[in-house]
């Protein structure tokens, strides 16, 4: 197949650097995508500031006076619970001299107090004191120098924030990717979904790197061949994507799903179908706990996760059974979050065997992570080579038909990319 579709890509590909719009194309984008420090800068303003963004999973926030530290772009923020159950989401600088109000990754707290003058805080971000506050003056105010709050919203437990107040709501936002991460969440087989834990690290690399590979299956059987070799026959015939009637779609707004176990699209069917003999002993350890038989299986089914990588543009992933969480650092800088995925007061074998899971292929001596770090290594590397040569996304073009929510392709399309690229156009254009 040929991958010109006019005359226009006869020569190298122009555009004009001071239009960013122009470096994305249907089938292919240009590489100042991945290094150019001024449009990296754009993208912080242009998207990170006026889009929704995930910071937090309210299970890290359980109680009241529970935080986590977390970011929306480069903006450091606080994800915390108030005295009232509610969720704010606080700039983390203090309104005095700009230094950060707290350090602590994460944690239980009344309030927050300021390092270096001593401003307090309440959960809400309200300034509650200061120091010597007669040197400040009659005018003084504090009712107008609290901590700076973002919009927050919440879906299936996942928060999101932004800086923009002017947007569309959250769901509106999502919209058909609602449905895949209703489907996510039953893996909880029953009970909700909570964080057993995370590993952090940062790769030299573009965020959008990144932002391309979850729902990118056509990477798997060659970039993640040697967790493949390290399965049973039977778990190695359910990773063989290709063989299956699998498919990758766009959602609008830049989110994707790659369906890659259809069998395992919704946990709560197909619960008769055999336990593989990788639960075996989990299933006879929950029928020790006294488990009936349907209980045991819905269980079971669910501690695999789900059959599928959903995108969440622009930094968000659900797959199969964790987070994966993209933090833009610099042009080619970005830190990632892992974050292993549980039932909360589900049984302990169950949560056990999840994190064994997650150590197999995500944790930091899996088989995924470096593999996938280290291709996406190579990819920034690249581009430092033929800088006037584009970047291809056109694989699927061929046989791309509309699916349910948008353009479906083969498992192995290219869509979910060309997805993310045309919302990623849309954003820097305004």
């Amino acid at each position: 197949m040929s991958l010109d579709h006019s005359p226009a890509h006869d020569g190298p590909a122009q555009h004009n650097p001071t239009r960013p719009e122009d470096l994305v194309e249907h089938d292919r984008v240009q590489t100042p995508l991945y290094e150019d420090a001024a449009l990296f800068d754009q993208e912080m303003e242009k998207i990170f500031a006026h889009t929704w963004v995930f910071v937090a999973h309210g299970s890290e926030v359980p109680e009241k006076g529970s935080f986590i530290l977390s970011w929306v772009g480069q903006q450091p923020v606080i994800v915390v619970r108030d005295r009232k159950g509610d969720i704010n989401v606080l700039v983390n600088r203090c309104r005095h001299r700009a230094a950060t109000v707290c350090e602590v990754k994460k944690g239980k707290t009344s309030s927050f107090q300021c390092p270096y003058h001593g401003w307090g805080y309440g959960l809400d971000g309200s300034l509650r004191g200061v120091p010597y506050p007669e040197q400040y003056g009659k005018d003084f105010d504090k009712s107008t120098l609290g901590m700076k709050a973002l919009r927050v919203d919440s879906y299936q437990n996942m928060i999101f924030a932004t800086l923009d107040d002017g947007i569309e709501p959250l769901a509106e936002f999502l919209g058909p990717a609602k449905k895949w991460i209703d489907l996510f969440m039953k893996q909880g087989g029953g009970y909700p979904v909570k964080v057993l834990g995370e590993h952090q690290f940062t790769v030299p690399m573009n965020w959008k790197i990144q932002l391309e590979n979850t729902t990118d299956a056509y990477h798997f059987p060659v970039v993640h061949k040697s967790f493949i070799q390290s399965l049973d026959k039977e778990a190695e015939a359910t990773f063989n994507f290709f063989d299956k009637a699998g498919f990758v779609e766009d959602l609008g707004n830049g989110h994707s799903v790659a369906v890659m176990i259809p069998e395992l699209i919704d946990l709560d069917e197909n619960l008769d179908d055999p336990i593989p003999e990788r639960f075996a002993e989990l299933a006879q350890a929950l029928r020790d706990e006294g488990f009936d038989e349907p209980r045991v299986r819905k269980i079971v089914r669910a501690t695999g996760g789900a059959g599928f990588n959903l995108n969440l543009f622009p930094n968000v992933s659900l797959s199969l059974a964790f987070f994966r969480v993209l933090r833009p650092v610099g042009v080619k800088e970005t830190a990632i979050r892992h974050v292993c995925l549980g039932m909360d007061g589900g049984p302990v074998a169950a949560n056990r065997m999840r994190i064994r899971l997650q150590e197999h292929f995500q944790g930091p001596m899996g088989f995924g992570t470096p593999d996938d770090a280290e291709v996406w290594e190579r990819v920034q590397r690249g581009t430092l080579g033929g800088k006037d040569l584009p970047i291809l996304v056109n694989r699927g073009l061929v046989d791309e038909v509309p699916g349910v929510d948008g353009p479906r392709g083969h498992l192995s399309a290219e869509t979910g990319m060309r997805a993310s690229y045309q919302m990623w156009k849309r954003m820097m254009a305004q």
